[in-house]
């Protein structure tokens, strides 16, 4: 078991009332991000949160906000991003699914839905998220699922990649892995375990934080490549912690190659054991001693 305990900074607030007749229904949402600008509603382009909200109005006639835990950027795909809806419709929180995803187009899902429990927030309840980053490893790119993962011609080397993601664990100034644009008021965040897998020739890299910064984790992933491939020394993840330099890094990884996997609250501890098995092999996790 891993010994991590979630809890929560939110302190629920006036903002967090639900106003009479009303309940909070908490949904996990998974996404093909291909034809989106992210999951945050844009001007000018097709996002996943406009699409929810058209369905929500479509199915109940409320014209009401759809709360995302957090935001993805244009491509990206998520298999469980939790949001939420304060809605006086009558149809009980278990049926939504069904309902709504016959206003959804088909690359749109909600998965589950529940009543939340008093003070919920989608985003400021959230203690951890799980990223997936999907490399496909080999000369030639395939062409089934060519969309959900990133090509990468030349072999990696699986142990150097796993070591060096180790310096990414623990509560560290990630600066130098925020894009220009990041308008987070700190780049402090705390990396609690990262996990390799090779399965056939896709290699699977994966991160659980308190939080990331503006593209910090295609960062990561596109600085893995280029170690796992000998470009770039196995050191420069330590150093771009230690100098808070962009230019320790590699390449910011296509955005098709990443998946906002979980949304961890309280209570959620079960699930960490789940992915990150810390008897198996190429899993290393903060607090271990593994780090």
């Amino acid at each position: 078991m891993v010994d991590i305990q979630l809890r929560s900074r939110h302190r629920p607030s006036d903002a967090d009332i639900v106003s009479p007749g009303a309940c909070r229904v908490a949904m996990v949402v998974e996404y093909d991000g291909t034809a989106y600008s992210g999951w945050q509603r844009q001007a000018n382009a097709p996002s996943v949160q406009q699409c929810l909200e058209e369905a929500v109005t479509a199915l109940t006639g409320e014209t009401i906000p759809v709360i995302g835990c957090s935001r993805t950027d244009a491509g990206v795909h998520a298999l469980g991003l939790v949001c939420h809806m304060d809605t006086r419709s009558r149809i009980p929180p278990d049926r939504l699914p069904y309902a709504l995803n016959t206003k959804l187009p088909w690359d749109i899902r909600v998965r589950s839905a529940k009543a939340a429990p008093p003070g919920f927030h989608a985003r400021y309840s959230t203690c951890a998220k799980v990223y997936r980053y999907t490399f496909y490893n080999s000369r030639q790119m395939c062409a089934i699922g060519r969309q959900y993962a990133a090509h990468v011609p030349k072999k990696m080397d699986d142990d150097r990649v796993l070591q060096a993601a180790g310096d990414l664990l623990g509560t560290k100034d990630f600066r130098a892995f925020a894009a220009s644009g990041n308008v987070s008021k700190t780049t402090v965040r705390t990396m609690y375990a990262v996990q390799l897998r090779r399965e056939g020739d896709q290699v699977v890299f994966r991160v659980m934080g308190d939080g990331f910064l503006y593209n910090m984790v295609r960062i990561i992933a596109g600085t893995l490549s280029e170690i796992g491939t000998g470009k770039r020394p196995s050191e420069c993840i330590r150093e771009a912690v230690e100098t808070g330099s962009r230019l320790c890094l590699g390449m910011t990884a296509p955005a098709c190659g990443l998946m906002l996997e979980r949304v961890l609250y309280e209570g959620d501890e079960e699930i960490i054991s789940k992915l990150f098995d810390p008897e198996q092999s190429g899993v290393l996790y903060f607090g271990s001693g593994k780090e």
